[in-house]
Parts: C-alpha cells; structure tokens; sequence
C-alpha cells in the first residue's frame, strides 16, 4: 500500500485503508517455471502414447453411461411418470439418437464388435436404469433397443473407419464385394486390443527404428529388461499389424521379434492384448483340478509313483504344521 510520500508499506489488516488508497498485489504462488511446463507435457504425452489401447474387458455388468445434462433431465422426468402411473416414454427421434450415439461410444471402448449376448447385456441395463424406456408389447421390453443398437454400432465403425481406426479399417470391403470370400478379422475371446493404432506421435518408421534396438539388444549377453519392456510397449501395434494384417509365419516373427519369444514378454504380450495375467489365470483354473490331481498321483506306481508319493507325504507335513500354528 502507498503511505507517507508514496512509500510502500506491508497491510496487515483490510480495515487499516484509506479512502481510495493504491493498493500492489504480490502473488505468494510461485508460477510455473518452463521445466515445469515441459513436464506436464511430457507427462500428458506419456498418458496420450498409452492412451491408443483398451485397459479393460467388457465388464460383468454393463454400466449406462451418462448422457447429456439435457437427455438426462428428460429421462428423470419420465422415470417419474413411469413410477408414479406406468406411463412409458415416447422417445423423440434426436434423444433416440444421442442415447444410441452415446451407448455406442461406450461400447466401443471395451469391444469394436460386440456379441449378441453384449447387445443383450447393454439393452437390458439401460431398461433397468430407465425404466421409462421400456418398449410395451415387447417380450423382454427392450428388443427394439438391441436391434437399434445393432445398427447404431455398424454406424459407429464406419464412422471410425473413414477416420482411420485401424481395428475396424482392417475389414473394409470385406461386406461390400472387394474380396467376399475373406473372412472378417474380429478379435477373439478376451481380446481387448485386436489391432490397435499407432501411439501418438508414433509412425511406421519410429516404431521399426526401436525393433531393430530390440533385436540388437537380444544379441547382448544381458540384454536390458528396462529397455526391452519399453519398446516392447511401444511397438505393440506394429506387431499387432504384422500378426493380423500380414499374418507372419511364426519363424519369421521369431526372426523379427525375439523378444516376444521370452517369458516375461510373452507373459507381458498376454496382459497387452487381454489385459489378464496369464500366470495368475492358469494357475487358478488349475487350482479347480487339484483334487483330481490328488487321486491321480496316490494311483501311480513304480518310481514315478514313489516320488510322488514323497512329494505328497511333504505337503501334507507341511499342511498339518500349519494348522498346528494356527
């Protein structure tokens, strides 16, 4: 604050001030320095590079999205009314068409080619959710619902087609006549990343330079795992494209990818393309049998059968001192 010739003195309390006094405002927070800056962008890079791939499968129940604020306001009106009196909604053809857009959307981001079951799934959520949505003299009350939404989501892909997403661009022509007898490339059970687009920033050439890093650095006697995981990462599209698109003979993929031939990188490629772990799976699927197992090794005989037999005295010494400790 200026006092006394001008000179500038520190306010302690608001009510200290003159009429009409000139006030200089200094900012205690720091702004942001340029390295600041440039981490937040190489961050933000970093989340956009992994942004190009599905992080989860399609859910056990299907969640409904939230449409627009307008949309969704309209829906709660009528939800009401259908609770109050059983009054089903007439949907006009624009809100029909931003719920469509919208369900498609999010299903997109689990699966490009959902199953029937899935459209099943999706129909009945937004029923239940909304139940002034209910179609009357339909069997299940949202049979009209799947059927738009089948045709919604064909929409959707060619949408996505003429702007270049590769996991359905792979399939162009291919219902239309250019070559019929080709089959149609879907993702297979558990597949989330079918065939994924470049990374951000990422090109043919950027990606084929850090393969041939890979393969040099496989000739090294200890090759770096930091290293090999990160390209591993970046390149997983291009693999992706040689594996569906080119469809490459495993020697040559061998040839060209050594690294993916690795236990953890073949581990890694399972998380990458279903986002489960492949351990952890098989172990728990065999856990189901152990019981089967058990009788299986206490009918052996020979050596085979003594071994086991030793083998089954020590887990069940080992079970028993546990329980003893519990």
């Amino acid at each position: 604050m200026l006092i006394f010739n001008n000179a500038l003195i520190n306010l302690t309390d608001i009510a200290d001030l003159p009429e009409r006094p000139t006030l200089k405002v200094i900012s205690l927070v720091p702004s942001p320095t340029a390295s600041t800056a440039d981490t937040d962008i190489v961050s933000l890079s970093s989340e956009e590079g992994s942004s190009h791939v599905r992080q989860a499968q399609w859910p056990e129940t299907f969640e409904v999205p939230n449409f627009p604020v307008d949309i969704e306001f309209r829906l709660r009106q009528g939800n009401l009314l259908y609770m109050r009196d059983q009054t089903y909604m007439q949907v006009p053809r624009d809100m029909k068409h931003e719920i469509l857009e919208k369900l498609a959307e999010c299903m997109y981001s689990f699966k490009a080619y959902p199953s029937d079951d899935d459209f099943n799934d999706v129909a009945s959520s937004l029923v239940k959710k909304h139940p002034c949505l209910t179609e009357p003299g339909s069997s299940t009350g949202w049979n009209g619902w799947k059927n738009s939404l089948k045709f919604k989501m064909g929409n959707y892909r060619t949408k996505l087609r003429r702007a270049g997403c590769t996991d359905v661009l792979i399939n162009v022509g291919k219902r239309g006549g250019q070559d019929p007898l080709r089959s149609v490339k879907r993702p297979k059970h558990f597949e989330i990343n079918f065939l994924p687009n470049y990374p951000a920033g990422e090109d043919e050439c950027s990606m084929e330079s850090k393969r041939l890093q890979l393969v040099e650095e496989m000739k090294k006697c200890h090759p770096s795992s930091t290293l090999i995981s990160q390209n591993m990462d970046s390149t997983f599209s291009l693999r992706r494209k040689e594996i569906v698109e080119i469809e490459s003979p495993v020697k040559e993929t061998l040839q060209r990818w050594p690294s993916l031939f690795t236990e953890r990188q073949i581990n890694a490629e399972f998380v990458r393309i279903t986002s489960k772990n492949l351990k952890q799976d098989f172990f728990t699927a065999l856990d189901q049998h152990t019981a089967r197992f058990l009788k299986i090794f206490e009918t052996k005989k020979g050596a085979v059968g003594k071994r086991l037999s030793e083998f089954l005295d020590q887990i069940k010494l080992k079970v028993s001192l546990s329980l003893l400790l519990s």
